[in-house]
């Protein structure tokens, strides 16, 4: 009789008694403390089953017990043996996009390396501690208005007695520090006093239009409170002066969320030239290609692309089809997770390179082999 149920599987025949098969659910049912399951084990394909001695009375409790685990025991065995029978994936079948086996969670993680022999290093990798943000001030965190710009920049022409600049001469200086807008486009004057007096009374006249009123954009609050969460560095940049970047964050709310700021004192040129950029990510502690850039124009994309940095755009001054040099493109910061983050700061352009120094060929040079005149002795 063990030989004959050895050779058939467990899962379709109802359990044993005492030799005799219990009747089910509509016959009469025999008490539990004389039924056991028998051991089982998993021989290849075949269920061997061994027929175990009636217990006594005494043993019900571990009897009940030991059915419990052997049945969840059971249930394991059966589940692997069904994964193993599973056709396995065809390379040369085309992907249908889902898994076939969707229990097997979670994927393997890229971020981790077990082959740091270091564990600090192998949690700062997992971690969100090895990348940094570097935030424009106007358009990205606060509402940006192009026309006050604009009409700083006319009223200062008409004080100065200079020629009113034109639209696209407005449109190029966008970004650039007052100075160098003053001495390389609009090449009104090349004097240090007079172009750092333009400067300040350019800043004066924007300050007095602006009014001191400022109104953060939708999500990025949100946004810098997330990145603070995961602890991630963020820097601030803007070609205005510190002082009144430092009065704005504060009247905002977030002076204590930035642990540097790069202000207008701190740089000689402005966009597209990347120095802001890059002396964020030095001051930051950061290589340029672990540096993410959150701008609103395509003098910052370029900027930040001559960074070796990557850059997220956010169109809120021009549309989203004209930042697509950019690497993300989105409307609200919001939208973005730190997950987006990880995953743009761990791929490696190939704009960039391979980070290793070009070796140059040294071009020979043609020496003169026709023979010397006599009368050159």
């Amino acid at each position: 009789m063990i030989e004959s149920i050895a050779t058939t599987s467990l899962l379709g025949h109802r359990p044993v008694c005492g030799g005799n098969l219990i009747r089910d659910a509509y016959g009469k049912r025999k008490s539990l403390n004389t039924c056991r399951f028998p051991a089982t084990e998993f021989l290849g394909g075949r269920v061997v089953v061994s027929l175990p001695l009636p217990k006594s009375k005494h043993d019900s409790y571990l009897s009940s017990s030991s059915i419990k685990a052997l049945a969840v025991e059971l249930t394991r065995e059966a589940y692997s043996y069904r994964e193993e029978r599973l056709p396995k994936k065809d390379n040369n079948k085309i992907d249908s996009g889902f898994d076939p086996r969707p229990g097997l969670w979670p994927p393997p993680n890229r971020a981790d390396n077990p082959s740091l022999q270091n564990p600090l290093l192998r949690q700062e990798r997992m971690g969100c501690g090895w990348l940094g943000a570097i935030f424009e001030w106007e358009g990205v965190l606060i509402e940006d208005n192009p026309d006050l710009e604009k009409q700083a920049w006319l009223a200062l022409s008409q004080e100065e007695g200079k020629p009113s600049p034109p639209a696209f001469i407005l449109k190029r200086i966008e970004g650039m520090k007052n100075e160098q807008a003053i001495s390389e486009v609009l090449c009104w004057s090349r004097d240090p006093a007079q172009l750092r007096r333009m400067a300040n009374r350019k800043e004066e006249i924007y300050q007095a239009l602006q009014g001191g009123i400022y109104s953060l954009m939708p999500g990025s609050k949100e946004f810098v409170s997330v990145l603070m969460h995961y602890k991630i560095p963020m820097a601030l940049v803007s070609t205005r002066p510190r002082k009144t970047l430092e009065t704005a964050i504060g009247q905002i709310g977030i002076g204590d969320n930035f642990s540097v700021i790069v202000a207008a004192e701190d740089v000689y040129r402005g966009k597209p030239d990347p120095e802001m950029f890059v002396y964020a990510a030095q001051l930051l502690n950061f290589i340029p290609e672990r540096c993410i850039v959150f701008g609103n124009s395509n003098q910052t994309v370029e900027a930040a692309h001559d960074a070796r940095m990557k850059c997220v755009a956010v169109a809120s001054k021009h549309p989203v089809y004209e930042l697509g040099a950019a690497d993300l493109v989105v409307r609200r910061l919001d939208e973005l997770s730190v997950v987006d983050l990880k995953n743009l700061a761990d791929i490696e352009s190939a704009e960039f390179g391979s980070g290793e120094p070009e070796l140059e060929l040294e071009l020979e040079q043609d020496y003169d082999t026709s023979p010397l005149d006599d009368n050159f002795w």
